[in-house]
């Protein structure tokens, strides 16, 4: 018997894309979901494609960036299924994608309270829930690979991002003794509309660069690269096999191994530098 089985998961941003795959990934294993969403028709769309595959489902609109809005979709989860059992932070926006000196405020503001306060909320409203009922359970983070080593013009996406990665790292640590088990799911190109995030994006966030020209190119650019990723439906699978092994990183694109490799070597070979660093000499703790 699965150990997901007639358990409940909460997960954000799953109307579509990779937490929609994670849903169905999920319900596959007999649980039940508290889908969430900020786009209201698609939520509807979605909950009804899970039901239609005998999933059982709570559907509930959540803007992630509202930690009152997160407090609500806790209290419906537990009224309708009792014990809440994995908390799944998959939200996330793409952000402005510029140079260092065209970044505005909203636009950071934006991706800051989406892609990291959103998360922060999660844990912070469900844990406690996972921790009332003392059978342990799961935190599954969203990150990026680009949480492991940043591209060019993703400032804010990038700076996020391995902030959950570094919050994920601490989290596991923490919440290990309790047996809730936290990963972090760092995916490269998957054909998402992560691209398109612009559509979601509320008017107190509306910046001057928001789909301006730049913007634009940058968007089309990212889309075809999306349009070339893996399946989305087989990121939910990965999920699922990853938290069955009790694995901390969950990666779905071995191919980029080499690539994080050299930022590892560079941070290695800076430990050797300061090794030499006549500065470091006189000094005991070096």
């Amino acid at each position: 018997m699965s150990k997901f089985k007639d358990k409940t998961a909460i997960i954000s941003g799953g109307a579509e894309g990779i937490g929609l795959s994670i849903a169905k990934a999920l319900g596959e294993q007999g649980m039940n979901v508290v889908l969430t969403d900020i786009d209201q028709h698609n939520l509807v769309n979605a909950s009804k494609k899970l039901e239609a595959l005998g999933v059982q489902v709570l559907a509930e609109r959540l803007d992630v960036a509202d930690e009152k809005q997160w407090q609500h979709v806790a209290k419906q989860a537990s009224e309708r299924f009792g014990k809440v059992h994995m908390v799944v932070n998959n939200a996330g926006v793409g952000g402005d994608s510029v140079p260092v000196d065209s970044q505005e405020k909203k636009g950071w503001q934006w991706t800051l309270d989406v892609n990291l306060m959103g998360v922060v909320y999660g844990a912070k409203t469900i844990v406690p829930l996972i921790k009332r009922h003392g059978e342990g359970g799961w935190v599954v983070n969203v990150a990026s690979m680009a949480g492991m080593g940043g591209f060019l013009h993703g400032g804010a996406y990038n700076a996020t991002k391995a902030a959950v990665v570094a919050l994920s790292e601490s989290w596991a640590e923490e919440l290990i003794s309790q047996n809730i088990n936290v990963s972090v799911l760092c995916p490269a190109f998957v054909k998402t509309r992560i691209y398109d995030s612009e559509r979601n994006r509320p008017k107190e966030y509306k910046s001057e660069i928001s789909g301006s020209e730049g913007s634009n190119s940058f968007r089309d650019k990212t889309k075809k690269m999306i349009d070339n990723g893996i399946e989305v439906s087989i990121v939910g699978k990965r999920v699922v096999e990853a938290l069955d092994n009790g694995e901390l990183y969950i990666f779905t694109h071995p191919n980029y191994r080499s690539e994080i490799q050299k930022r590892f070597k560079a941070i290695d070979d800076a430990f050797k530098d300061s090794e030499k660093s006549i500065a470091l000499k006189a000094s005991s703790n070096r």
